[in-house]
């Protein structure tokens, strides 16, 4: 069985999923999902995956500071451990991941039409986020 970590980029009305590759060395998107979506999509990757590691984006401002997103992140992370109790959680710095989505998706050639796509923007924000844990020596980060 594959293992892989995940990344979740938690927004107001959307959830960006991505996963790494079983060396852990990628991070790819998922999708975008409304949270029963995102938690039935989940239970579809432990089918066929062992997930080592959860990481979540944890919204600070640019001054450190938490806010009314950092609060709704909290509260998903709340009914996300009830739900998967057994799987690992890392918060992660999410600054700037949203910027890299969308210079991402603009340097990729896709239309103005769907660089406007807000679902894009959040499963690729997922997958910057991802990659930053994996770049920056995962296995130095203990989950929460």
């Amino acid at each position: 069985m594959f293992v892989r970590t995940l990344g979740i980029d938690v927004g107001e009305k959307r959830t960006g999923l991505a996963q790494s590759d079983p060396t852990g060395t990628f991070a790819t998107t998922v999708g975008t999902f409304d949270e029963a979506g995102l938690f039935a999509r989940i239970e579809d990757i432990r089918r066929s995956t062992e997930i080592r590691m959860v990481v979540v984006g944890w919204p600070i401002s640019l001054k450190g500071e938490e806010g009314e997103a950092t609060r709704r992140v909290e509260a998903f992370l709340a009914r996300f451990g009830k739900r998967f109790p057994e799987l690992p959680v890392v918060k992660w710095d999410e600054r700037f991941t949203s910027v890299m989505a969308q210079q991402t998706i603009l340097a990729s050639g896709v239309g103005r039409k769907k660089r406007q796509d807000k679902a894009r923007v959040d499963t690729v924000a997922a997958a910057h986020l991802l990659q930053s844990y994996l770049d920056h020596g995962s296995a130095s980060h203990r989950p929460v």
